[in-house]
């Protein structure tokens, strides 16, 4: 801006569960093994605690929309494990990889703490082979 501080927000490189291979030719993802997202900022805190995002119901996309570095992508046009993955990567780069809830036993009430590390949530892969040929 004009006087203003620049500030440079850090950008991560997010492994792309389709590899591109499902995007059609001219898409920004067409081939593309990966994808940049910004590191969140106050902007996206901001998009998180919207009570009219949030009652929406679409407080999630405009998080993604907000992390995802090039512009030409849009979240209708990503599929669906590469959405996910772009979740899971901006919750990691936000709050770190621990992912902490609370479970109820259903047969004797209890509860406990149990933690997951969402480094180690892994992908689905496809057996290329059980699929039509095109």
């Amino acid at each position: 801006g004009e006087g203003g501080f620049s500030f440079v927000v850090p950008t991560e490189f997010v492994e792309l569960p389709s590899e591109g291979k499902y995007y059609l030719e001219g898409h920004p993802l067409h081939g593309e093994t990966s994808i940049e997202i910004k590191q969140m900022t106050a902007k996206e805190e901001d998009i998180l605690t919207s009570r009219n995002l949030i009652q929406k119901g679409i407080v999630l996309d405009k998080l993604l929309e907000s992390v995802i570095v090039d512009e030409k992508i849009t979240l209708n046009d990503l599929l669906l494990g590469d959405k996910n993955a772009i979740m899971i990567a901006t919750r990691i780069l936000g709050y770190g990889k621990d992912y902490t809830v609370q479970l109820t036993d259903p047969s004797t009430g209890d509860k406990q703490e149990e933690t997951f590390d969402l480094t180690k949530v892994g992908d689905k892969k496809i057996d290329y082979k059980l699929l039509p040929a095109s």
